[in-house]
């Protein structure tokens, strides 16, 4: 009788955990986003993750022909931008490319209470038109990633060797659709030449759709991966 007992209340128990470990919210869940744009010279491919509905972090990569390259992390805390950190190479007086870093934090205010801006090997000010264009831009990275999230587009990457498309992630595409005019030289590498490829686009079962191209390059071109520069 006892150990019937005992019996009926381990299984009471364990159906009782198994209930509660369904209906509990998962207060941590993360939801995460990607895109990007093509602006002038200006290559920029995006990502984003939100904490329940409201944006937690970001991150860019983008390129900017003979005048540099970068890559950006970006952090939120109750919807305001609270730290970033950019680093790359940019051009200096002489026309040459330098490495450079920045690091910014800010205060509930918006207001810079740490910075730390470093050209070759040099410590420079930001000037305040400096702060608000950085802001500016991190909110564009959420807000354009949004607006193609809304259209069921995303950031993809892989390799198109004329025949099929494979992602980044392993997934292969038997046609590479085009949804944009391309140049004609554009349309002549692709047909010829092994090719890394990012673009702004979606997926169906065997086809990958590209609404906007954001990169091509040569197939030994590793994937973008998203950067991490700010500490957890």
């Amino acid at each position: 009788m006892k150990k019937h007992l005992l019996t009926s209340l381990l299984l009471s128990s364990l159906t009782l955990f198994g209930c509660s470990s369904v209906e509990t919210p998962n207060l941590e869940q993360f939801t995460h986003f990607s895109g990007g744009k093509v602006a002038g010279d200006a290559s920029s491919l995006y990502w984003m993750t939100e904490k329940l509905t409201r944006v937690s972090t970001a991150a860019d990569y983008v390129t900017m022909g003979d005048n540099g390259w970068f890559q950006s992390d970006y952090r939120w805390d109750e919807g305001e931008l609270r730290e970033l950190i950019r680093k790359g190479e940019q051009v200096d007086t002489k026309q040459e490319l330098v490495p450079f870093q920045i690091h910014i934090r800010f205060n509930k205010d918006g207001e810079a209470v740490y910075q730390k801006y470093r050209v070759n090997r040099k410590v420079l000010p930001l000037q305040h038109d400096q702060l608000e264009r950085y802001k500016a831009e991190a909110n564009d990275v959420v807000a354009s990633v949004k607006a193609q999230s809304r259209n069921n587009q995303s950031l993809i990457q892989g390799y198109w060797n004329g025949q099929s498309f494979e992602t980044c992630k392993g997934k292969v595409f038997s046609t590479l659709e085009f949804n944009q005019t391309l140049p004609k030289f554009i349309i002549e590498r692709l047909s010829s030449v092994d090719s890394y490829v990012a673009f702004v686009g979606k997926q169906s079962r065997n086809k990958a759709m590209v609404d906007e191209l954001l990169m091509l390059n040569d197939d030994d071109f590793d994937c973008v991966s998203r950067p991490k520069l700010i500490s957890e």
